[in-house]
């Protein structure tokens, strides 16, 4: 198969899945949920085979005493969440993309605006099953090394068929948002630090990257919790509805970040939001012409300074961001190369066809690295390999246990070649 082309496989069945990954060529196979929202190459696999999940979407077990489900690994979170709030369960990881599936979450490591309350998606699974490179099915669960390079893994220690997950419980289907406007960086790093509140468990900044001076790293603040049964019904509103497949993207989102930013209220308590539009931003985004990147990375507590430079930085050079959402990070996450870590993260999105873009994020990792930070390898499709290591200490022991389980590469991704992972 030519080096630029790539079979996508859409297996129904856990045994289909694992002929296909028996017969994958020497390019291997790598997992992905579902049609390629990937932006960056971890889920890509050029040359080789691509396993599509979602023809393995089913819903095996709810347990709505105890709080967990069982499900396979192509179903997307906004799938999960339609079936559970009615049982009054959430799934207590939400990132910022309800097409996200669950084998994606853990391969990921995801991370939603509750980090510090609830950890990383990892921290919620309770056991998988793992398709490894023999064709066989493996029982994982966490504390084994097989857990922890699995979860955040991206797909190279296997095909995740099934995950049994903790769930949170809910009484509805919306939040009770408070939104404010904090006038620059060290303002908003202040208040996303006084946020841990039982019923504001969700908490971000989207900052405005275009401005410099005081202002530079200003940002708009929403903290969220679960609205309980007793103040929804004082509203007349039903406790819970189906949530929507689409809805039209919130008009700031469409705005300048400058606009977006004078439009916000100074402060606004107790708005009322649907769930699935409030925690899913990024499926909202505009099309941007020539496309974008994604960048995101993660520094520790201590490293505020790094922070500002990499913010000065892009208000430098006035990067019209539609997308610069920060947030506050809590325990790490269990996998060795999780993104999480007590901290921060920034995401941006940024027009891939901007002047510079690819030595000017060179420049950013970096600085990322000097302070001991990450960047976001679910993202990532051009981080080099030489960083990897400083980023991630415990890459080298990933790679030792891929050479132990998985000797002749069947389990590949771009990202992994590139890598050397």
């Amino acid at each position: 198969m030519p080096a630029d082309t790539v079979s996508v496989i859409r297996p129904r069945t856990y045994e289909e899945a694992a002929a296909a990954v028996r017969a994958c060529g020497v390019r291997g196979a790598v997992a992905r949920g579902g049609p390629d929202r990937a932006h960056g190459d971890a889920a890509r696999n050029a040359g080789g085979a691509v396993l599509d999940m979602t023809g393995l979407d089913r819903v095996h077990v709810v347990d709505a005493a105890e709080g967990i489900v069982l499900c396979d690994a192509g179903v997307t979170l906004h799938r999960l969440a339609e079936v559970l709030l009615p049982l009054g369960w959430s799934v207590p990881v939400l990132p910022a993309a309800r097409h996200v599936t669950v084998g994606g979450a853990i391969g990921a490591d995801l991370h939603g605006a509750d980090h510090p309350v609830a950890g990383s998606f990892g921290r919620q699974v309770l056991a998988l099953e793992l398709l490894t490179a023999d064709g066989e099915v493996s029982a994982v669960r966490p504390g084994t090394e097989l857990f922890e390079a699995t979860a955040g893994g991206l797909g190279l220690t296997g095909v995740i068929l099934t995950a049994t997950i903790r769930l949170l419980p809910v009484e509805t289907a919306y939040l009770t948002v408070d939104t404010e406007r904090a006038p620059g960086l060290d303002e908003v790093l202040a208040r996303l630090t006084a946020t841990d509140r039982d019923d504001r468990r969700y908490a971000a900044a989207r900052i405005d990257l275009t401005t410099r001076g005081a202002a530079t790293g200003r940002g708009i603040l929403t903290r969220a919790g679960h609205t309980p049964l007793d103040a929804l019904r004082a509203t007349g509103t039903r406790a819970w509805r189906p949530l929507l497949p689409f809805h039209l993207p919130p008009l700031d989102s469409l705005l300048p970040a400058t606009i977006r930013y004078r439009r916000a209220p100074r402060a606004r308590t107790g708005e009322l939001r649907p769930l699935s539009v409030y925690l899913t931003p990024s499926d909202t985004f505009p099309y941007v012409r020539g496309g974008r990147v994604r960048y995101q990375f993660a520094v520790g507590h201590g490293q505020e300074e790094t922070l500002h430079r990499v913010v000065r930085r892009l208000a430098g050079r006035r990067l019209p961001s539609c997308h610069a959402v920060l947030q506050r990070l809590g325990d790490a996450g269990p996998g060795w190369l999780s993104l999480t870590a007590p901290g921060w993260s920034l995401s941006l999105d940024l027009p891939l066809a901007l002047p510079g873009l690819p030595g000017f994020l060179d420049g950013l990792d970096e600085e990322v690295a000097a302070a001991g930070g990450r960047v976001g390898l679910a993202r990532d499709s051009r981080l080099r390999p030489d960083l990897l290591t400083a980023m991630y200490p415990r890459a080298a022991d990933f790679r030792a246990l891929r050479a132990r389980l998985d000797p002749r590469r069947v389990f590949a991704s771009d990202l992994a070649r590139r890598l050397a992972l």
